[in-house]
């Protein structure tokens, strides 16, 4: 038997465990002196020493002050702690499904006149990852589609109201202790904003912060976590609300062109609503406390910009482009984002190691294959965009994952579709209701969106979960995960 590799791997944890506590086991020793030295001396000689400095009652008082002052300042400087106490997602109702059968034959109807489209839609469906539960809007079921702006709404007050209502029965918190309400859609923008329809709905107070947040994308949940955020620090003992959501009604799109035709394979309805909170009391009932929020924008660059694109076809149809060198782009703006992530996160011992493998390729050889930090050793959970199969892929492939790691963005994509910002929020859930999050578990929220931008959430939990019998996994989990070929022949 080859003792080799079991060799190798006591090595690593020893040079993990020697880094990570460098610190520790230097200041130790030292701590064990000086105590020791102190017993040695006696208290007496130490009376007899501060006797010896002549200090008077102002220079004490004075010092006092002063130290005082310090930690003041420093306490004051301090972020405040923004804690998740809870989320809510949109279940649709078995009515919207929308089986690969059904999808293909409205396609055929829809497109009749153009066979290839509905066999590229078909071989799209096939290497997607879907399953047969995902499911579509209302609208969309006709034939053909009836994408009107009364519908729109319709879906978005279904999706909406739906979320809200279970996450303010499962807090119960009043719609007057909202004080700042952020929703973010991107691509349907009515007016008024979908946030005036919430504050109408709910009856929200009059001095409710209000912000509507849309053309940013799939990754705009980080992004409206970093807002709330943000007014959290300068608003304190305040209840914020943040709803993403995607409305597919208007965006499905009608024509016949491939690069347009993608998103009607992969998007699906979903809605998360999420309460925020920078009060001290909703520390211990909360699930999470948010860490960090990396945000990483390439819209500089044309081809990043444009390779999610809403435009008109030829002939006048609306709809959103994807670019073949989508995934490309994906990587780059990841690369960027997880070296922001990296030192805010990693333990010293892989920060080190990248340096080393830095520093080698620089002076030493450029060819040499550079060090890709461990980030399992950062976190214990991974919440990729379930944007679809090659999203995933690319990220674990990456950020060298396994399997189980990726598994709750696969049965997310699986069981719900892409449903564009909410979706992380629909693989949080995924993990919560397998009974896989602990205390003190790390979450990282990686999602991607038009513009070029790649965003990520940090979350620790504050308790471990228990409840496992609500939300939208509550009546399926026990058949996940399951088995997604690589193919599934229609």
């Amino acid at each position: 038997m080859d003792l080799s590799p079991v060799r190798l791997k006591y090595v690593k944890l020893g040079y993990t465990y020697l880094v990570n506590h460098f610190l520790g086991l230097i200041i130790i020793p030292v701590m064990v002196g000086v105590v020791l030295e102190i017993l040695r001396v006696g208290p007496e000689n130490l009376i007899t020493l501060m006797k010896s400095l002549h200090l008077d009652t102002i220079q004490i008082l004075g010092s006092s002050f002063l130290a005082i002052f310090i930690i003041t300042v420093y306490v004051m400087s301090k972020p405040r702690p923004v804690y998740l106490v809870d989320y809510s997602l949109f279940k649709p109702s078995p009515t919207l499904r929308a089986p690969f059968s059904t999808f293909m034959e409205h396609s055929r109807l829809n497109l009749k006149d153009n066979p290839k489209s509905v066999e590229f839609q078909m071989r799209i469906l096939e290497r997607s990852g879907l399953g047969e539960e995902t499911c579509l809007p209302p609208a969309i079921h006709y034939i053909p589609p009836n994408p009107t702006m009364k519908a729109a709404r319709g879906e978005a007050e279904m999706v909406i109201f739906s979320s809200v209502d279970n996450l303010l029965k499962k807090t119960g918190v009043k719609p007057r202790d909202i004080d700042i309400l952020i929703v973010n859609c991107s691509l349907f923008s009515p007016t008024p904003s979908l946030s005036a329809m919430v504050v109408n709905k709910y009856k929200l107070r009059g001095n409710i912060k209000s912000f509507n947040l849309s053309g940013m994308g799939c990754s705009c949940s980080p992004i409206s976590v970093d807002l709330a955020r943000d007014l959290l620090q300068v608003h304190p003992n305040s209840n914020a609300l943040v709803i993403s959501t995607e409305i597919i009604t208007p965006n499905y799109y009608q024509g016949k062109e491939r690069a347009m035709l993608l998103p009607n394979c992969l998007f699906r309805v979903g809605c998360a609503a999420i309460l925020l909170s920078n009060k001290r009391k909703e520390k211990r009932r909360s699930k999470y406390q948010l860490l960090h929020v990396v945000r990483t924008h390439k819209g500089t660059d044309g081809k990043a910009y444009r390779c999610v694109f809403q435009e008109e076809d030829p002939e006048g149809k609306v709809g959103i482009s994807l670019q073949k060198d989508l995934m490309a782009i994906a990587g780059e703006a990841l690369k960027s984002n997880i070296t922001t992530m990296g030192p805010l996160v990693l333990p010293a011992s892989e920060q080190l190691l990248f340096l080393l493998s830095l520093i080698g390729r620089k002076i030493f050889n450029p060819k040499w294959k550079p060090y890709i930090p461990d980030f399992k050793q950062a976190f214990e959970h991974f919440c990729i965009h379930a944007g679809g199969r090659a999203v995933i892929d690319e990220l674990q492939k990456n950020l060298q994952l396994s399997s189980e790691h990726c598994e709750a963005s696969r049965m997310t994509l699986h069981r719900f579709g892409n449903t564009s910002s909410s979706s992380l929020w629909y693989e949080l859930s995924y993990i919560e209701t397998k009974g896989r999050m602990s205390k003190g578990d790390r979450v990282w929220q990686i999602a991607f969106g038009s513009g070029f931008k790649c965003n990520s959430a940090v979350w620790k939990c504050n308790r471990t979960i228990t409840s496992h019998n609500e939300g939208p996994w509550a009546n399926c989990i026990d058949r996940y995960p399951v088995y997604i070929p690589d193919v599934l022949k229609l």
